[in-house]
């Protein structure tokens, strides 16, 4: 994607330094060839001075270079850097600026190097809602990030969403800021700017301190797992597809285990689960026809049957014995009840 290559152009540009300016802004920014880079204390101890006079020689030979000749010959290349970046959105986060532009991580310092030094770029700092991100426009990004908070103030907490939809929603967002239609691409790149927004290896997306979108345990790959098989599966099933989906090797006894632990599934069948979400409520048969007929009131064996059906994988005749709990009544016209 770069018509130049990162390395070459750092060495230009640091050409001109007094050695120490260039020392110091190689070990800085990891120039050089081990790409390690160090802090200005360490680097202060070297030379036996304060982290203070270390920034101040770096902040000295950032400027120096920016006045240079070297800097000026090399201002088409800067060019050519800032057209990738609008071609890829106008404001990325680092990482995902990196990862796009960067043919290999050796090129990562060299690459920041050029956007710090350049004037053609703004750097903003990670915090709390974003990631370290760099842009060209300042608007935009402005319009940009208002997008993204007003796009997790919509979401609830734990809903997942495709990312066709996803990206329906946020380009609602977008306009309502000022933002032409952009590709989806471009707007995947800008999701990517967000802490707070996330997606699960099944491409869905959401909050990301919601446990459907970061995944910890094994739990989560559980429900996602039934989410995406969309039914009842006994628990060696969903070891199986927790293998499949995710590459992730788990035991069926430690499936079962976890599956009944968390209030997200619902024992359904002798080792089915089910997610409670779908409507299905915890507890024993007789505990379901409870629910039922606190919510319907008095019904036949036969409704009962159906209801209970509907939520449980059981036999008729165990729901039958159940109907003889003394919880339950039945009235002269054939209806049960539960008992007064």
């Amino acid at each position: 994607m770069l018509s130049f290559i990162p390395k070459n152009i750092t060495k230009e540009l640091l050409s001109g330094l007094p050695e120490r300016s260039r020392k110091v802004l190689i070990d800085r920014y990891g120039l050089s060839a081990k790409g390690e880079s160090r802090t200005l204390d360490a680097i202060g101890q070297e030379y036996g001075i304060t982290r203070e006079r270390i920034r101040q020689i770096e902040n000295h030979g950032l400027s120096t270079v920016r006045d240079s000749d070297a800097y000026e010959a090399e201002q088409s290349t800067l060019e050519d850097l800032k057209k990738v970046i609008h071609t890829l959105g106008g404001i990325l986060a680092e990482e995902t600026l990196l990862s796009q532009v960067a043919k290999s991580e050796s090129d990562h310092n060299h690459l920041v190097f050029l956007l710090t030094v350049g004037h053609h770029f703004d750097y903003a700092r990670e915090d709390s809602d974003f990631k370290a991100r760099w842009h060209i426009d300042e608007q935009l990004a402005e319009q940009v990030e208002n997008a993204l908070t007003a796009l997790y103030e919509s979401i609830e907490a734990n809903r997942l969403t495709t990312e066709e939809d996803f990206l329906q929603v946020f380009s609602k967002h977008l306009k309502q800021e000022g933002v032409k239609s952009r590709p989806d691409d471009v707007l995947v790149r800008w999701l990517l700017i967000s802490k707070r927004i996330g997606k699960n290896p099944l491409g869905e997306w959401g909050r990301l301190d919601s446990p459907h979108v970061r995944i910890k345990n094994t739990r989560d790959f559980a429900y996602l797992t039934l989410k995406r098989h969309g039914s009842p599966m006994h628990f060696t099933e969903v070891a199986k597809g927790i293998e499949k989906l995710f590459g992730r090797e788990t035991h069926p006894a430690t499936t079962h285990n976890e599956l009944i632990k968390d209030n997200r599934f619902v024992l359904v069948g002798r080792g089915l689960y089910a997610l409670k979400e779908w409507g299905y409520e915890p507890g024993v048969v007789r505990d379901v026809i409870k629910g039922i007929l606190e919510r319907e009131g008095p019904l036949t064996r036969e409704e009962i049957v159906d209801r209970v059906k509907r939520e449980r994988y059981v036999k008729d005749a165990t729901i039958a014995v159940n109907l003889q709990n003394s919880m339950f009544m039945r009235s002269p016209d054939g209806k049960y009840a539960i008992s007064k």
